[in-house]
């Protein structure tokens, strides 16, 4: 490797050692000052570059990718504010453990507090949202510094995996020339021969690091695995998982061995696929785990975050019953605190060996599994099979009933849901379109990947993480928004042009902040309308025509299925607005769950 100055050697070193790392990815906006990361990654043929103009979209972006391929991104920008654009993203990829490798150029040292222009303390800016920290040394031809940068790059990455991935932090400060501006004797033309291994690298990265899986206490699975196997009404809860953390081969051995109800997330990665054909995997709950007298589980299960659900939340939290939480990254995701037992262990593995210790028989007393059931077990999971039944013939009464007016918001998502691609992704936004998606998709074989940012549940950056998460797979894109969350991020639809990605965008239009009329501030008004509900009354056909995107406005359920499908057979982005009322909507979820209640009781 030759370079004309430092500055250039250090960008292509540090870039070459991220490739050999296994960076594959990588979304730079443009600034002088990471001019040399920059030129590095365009030059490089194993790093594929997305150019992203705005910072906070950047991030978003990147954090997609990384939570569609459980790989981390490099993020490179210019030093000063652009770096603090980074925030949000980085927050969300903590609290949701998403692998991503933040690259923020800077300033030299002398050059911090000093007034020089575009300068402010990048030093640990994201605090401890950060899985690592290090501030790179500056750039000099020296074979141990080369080694040193070396050694950083690959163990940031190793860093943003593991059992518990999430956001890694370089400060990369560098002095002019930026540019590759060839500078006598700025490199020794004897570097590469003197030191080749600090300047080439090795076939590979320079360090290679290998992870362990936390595998689970023999003695505390073999005691919960003879409480699940006795119990009666045992149960799984998964709640959001990121693509890969446990394997559904798993999940189905443990409701094999139990024959266990499965309460899927919509994001868990569990509800939708070849588990959902086989085995009973409930999506309903949310509409009926309060109903009047459903009884208690006594063993419990739970796998992922806390779910979206609020009425499974408070039905875990009100039962008494042994409730085992299992998360690989010692950290607690249950904020009920009612949890009887922390079991620190992958879930895939912890999954699979209660699934092997009670398909053994090493359960004590008669074990409840599929193929001895006892009356009562049997009579449990019947009680969720009819309740679900109920719920969905509700559901599609409360679609088609809504379809006569305005679309009901969970009509459009049940829509989404049933129509999506097999295979697809699909990415629902914060606020009120993930909870319909809980309420309202219903589980199918069909291999969906559906996503969120439901780590810190921000609106900020939708777009661009739907974008991102569509830029690593060749599946079909859909995303799903609300009209907050689509204003605040109309930066991120130059990603569609610029890094070449297609999507079918379904835009929820309730003109405000719908989600605030599940609320009780909803009986105060003023203020409710002006400051919660904020109708904005924006035509975001605008915004369509801004990027060169199709926009059509359906006029009614009937209209916007034809649209969907249509758009899904199309090449290109289309924008499909369905304009809803907020508050008849969050009416007819109410009336829903009164009435999925109601035959639920009636049904014991």
């Amino acid at each position: 490797m030759t370079a004309p100055n430092r500055a250039t050697l250090w960008g292509r070193t540090l870039v070459d050692e991220l490739a050999k790392s296994g960076v594959t990815a990588a979304v730079v906006s443009p600034g002088s000052r990471s001019t040399p990361l920059t030129v590095a990654l365009a030059e490089h043929d194993d790093i594929e570059t997305f150019s992203v103009l705005d910072e906070r979209s950047a991030a978003f972006f990147a954090l997609g990718r990384g939570r569609r391929t459980g790989e981390p991104t490099a993020l490179v920008c210019t030093s000063g504010t652009a770096a603090a654009n980074y925030h949000p993203a980085v927050i969300e990829a903590s609290q949701s453990r998403v692998p991503l490798l933040v690259c923020t150029a800077d300033r030299p040292a002398e050059l911090t507090d000093s007034g020089a222009n575009q300068t402010v303390d990048q030093t640990k800016l994201y605090g401890d949202a950060v899985r690592w920290y290090k501030t790179l040394p500056e750039p000099a031809p020296e074979p141990r510094r080369l080694r040193s940068l070396r050694v950083a790059a690959d163990r940031a990455v190793a860093k943003t995996t593991g059992a518990n991935p999430g956001p890694v932090h370089l400060n990369v400060p560098v002095a002019k020339p930026l540019e590759p501006t060839e500078q006598p004797g700025d490199v020794p033309e004897s570097l590469a021969g003197e030191a080749p291994l600090a300047v080439e690298g090795r076939d590979g990265p320079f360090v290679r690091t290998t992870a362990g899986t936390l595998e689970p206490d023999e003695a505390a699975v073999a005691d919960i695995a003879a409480d699940l196997a006795s119990a009666d009404r045992g149960l799984v809860v998964a709640g959001p998982l990121n693509p890969g953390v446990c394997d559904p081969g798993a999940v189905d051995e443990l409701l094999g061995a139990t024959g266990v109800p499965l309460l899927a997330d919509p994001l868990a990665g569990l509800r939708f696929g070849s588990l959902a054909a086989d085995r009973p995997v409930f999506g309903g709950y949310d509409s009926y785990l309060d109903a009047p007298g459903w009884p208690d589980p006594e063993v419990v299960v739970r796998i992922g975050a806390s779910p979206t659900s609020k009425v499974l939340r408070r039905f875990l939290a009100e039962a008494d019953a042994r409730q085992v939480v299992v998360d690989p990254a010692g950290e607690w995701p249950e904020a009920e605190f009612t949890a009887t037992d922390y079991l620190e262990a992958d879930p895939g593995a912890t999954v699979r060996a209660l699934a092997e210790r009670v398909d053994d028989g090493t359960g004590a007393g008669e074990p409840a599994t599929e193929e001895h059931p006892t009356d009562d077990a049997v009579e449990w999971r019947r009680r969720f099979e009819r309740a679900e039944a109920t719920h969905w013939e509700l559901v599609d009464e409360a679609v088609a009933t809504a379809s006569e007016g305005r679309p009901l918001e969970g009509a459009v998502l049940s829509e989404v849901v049933a129509g999506a691609p097999d295979p697809g992704t699909v990415f629902v936004s914060n606020s009120m379109p993930v909870r319909d998606c809980d309420r309202f998709g219903q589980p199918r074989s069909a291999d969906l990947t559906v996503l969120g940012n439901r780590g810190a549940s921000g609106i900020d950056g939708i777009t661009s993480t739907a974008l991102g998460a569509g830029s690593a797979t060749d599946e079909p894109l859909v995303l799903v928004t609300g009209d907050l969350a689509y204003y605040h991020d109309t930066n991120g639809l130059l990603s569609v042009a610029r890094c070449g990605v297609d999507a079918t965008v379904v835009l929820i239009n309730n003109d405000g902040g719908g989600i605030f009329h599940i609320l009780p501030i909803e009986a105060f008004d003023p203020p409710f309308t002006e400051q919660f509900v904020t109708p904005h009354g924006l035509d975001f056909e605008h915004s369509a025509d801004l990027y060169d995107l199709a926009f059509r406005r359906a006029t009614d359920l009937e209209d916007f299925a034809a649209a969907y499908r249509e758009s899904l057979d199309s090449d290109g982005t289309q924008v499909i607005e369905v304009r809803t009322d907020g508050e008849a909507s969050h009416r007819c979820r109410e009336r829903l769950h009164e009435r999925v209640c109601e035959r639920v009781a009636d049904d014991r």
